[in-house]
């Protein structure tokens, strides 16, 4: 882990989950909604930048990343496992893509390219009709 997110930061509401249960469904509150503000987060600028970028429906117009978490019946293990995911998103983003410089192809390479075109060329030619 590069980036360590500060849990203070982050606004945790328990809500009631989402499908089968039965009464327990109900009656008890243990799914997780976490609400991560990005721009007044203690990120540094350049993580906050590419988190900002990314193209994710979780990531609300004002910058706010809201992540849900139903699988587990304990809210202390849901709470993990937001966490944890927005870890996985910090460090993803705390990633810095190289940059591609383009190159061009060799000489050579460009001379094995023209004699295969030529080669494939007069293969397909040899293709016609015979004549008598």
């Amino acid at each position: 882990m590069g980036i360590a997110i500060n849990p203070a930061e982050i606004e945790f509401s328990a809500i009631r989950a989402q499908g089968p249960g039965g009464q327990n469904v109900n009656k008890v509150s243990c799914a997780v909604h976490a609400r991560f503000d990005i721009g007044a987060s203690s990120l540094p600028p350049d993580v906050k930048a590419r988190l900002l970028d990314m193209r994710d429906a979780r990531i609300t117009r004002d910058g706010v990343l809201v992540l849900k978490a139903q699988q587990s019946r304990s809210l202390e293990q849901n709470k993990e496992d937001v966490l944890r995911r927005l870890q996985a998103l910090a460090d993803q983003a705390a990633h810095v893509p190289l940059v591609r410089r383009p190159t061009k192809p060799t000489r050579g390479a460009q001379r094995r390219r023209m004699d295969e075109k030529s080669r494939n060329g007069k293969i397909k030619a040899l293709r016609g009709k015979v004549s008598d």
